[in-house]
């Protein structure tokens, strides 16, 4: 049974006819219900500001196709996959990794970034970088910098 709506045995179907269904039997028995919103998990930018953001379920996919980007990876913090890419080398692996949903949207923010390198922002690890030492940090931090609120400077 469904909270709110008696009577009710299983979910709707994720069709929109089945939201429909369940949102106007909500609204009869005066209970609301939100449907869940998608968190970005990774977010890829280039020095203009574009970007392009994965949600968990994206970003765990292309992490496992690419071998976490070691190939196309400039440099990294060692706590979280917040990182800095070569834009020609991210476009080799994956062209040369099994197709992802938006391989198509990085490969082209790729091509048209400013710079040869893209950023890539950990939204989901709250994490401070202590250990990213090398000098791609601070070329990082200035791009990402508004994005990532607790970073140490």
């Amino acid at each position: 049974m469904l909270a709110g709506i008696p009577g009710s045995r299983t979910s709707p179907s994720c069709s929109l006819r089945g939201l429909r269904r369940f949102a106007h039997g909500a609204e009869r028995y005066g209970t609301t219900y939100t449907l869940p919103s998608v968190v970005a998990a990774l977010r890829f930018l280039d020095e203009d500001g574009q970007d392009v953001e994965l949600d968990v379920h994206e970003a765990a996919a292309l992490l496992a196709l690419t071998d976490e980007l070691e190939a196309a990876t400039v440099s990294a913090c060692a706590q979280c996959r917040s990182r800095v890419l070569a834009t020609v080398a991210l476009v080799d692996l994956l062209d040369a990794a099994q197709p992802h949903p938006r391989s198509g949207d990085l490969i082209s923010l790729a091509d048209e970034a400013p710079t040869l390198h893209l950023y890539v922002l950990d939204l989901m690890t709250e994490c401070r970088h202590s250990l990213w030492r090398d000098p791609g940090f601070a070329e990082w931090l200035d791009v990402i910098e508004g994005d990532a609120p607790d970073v140490r400077s």
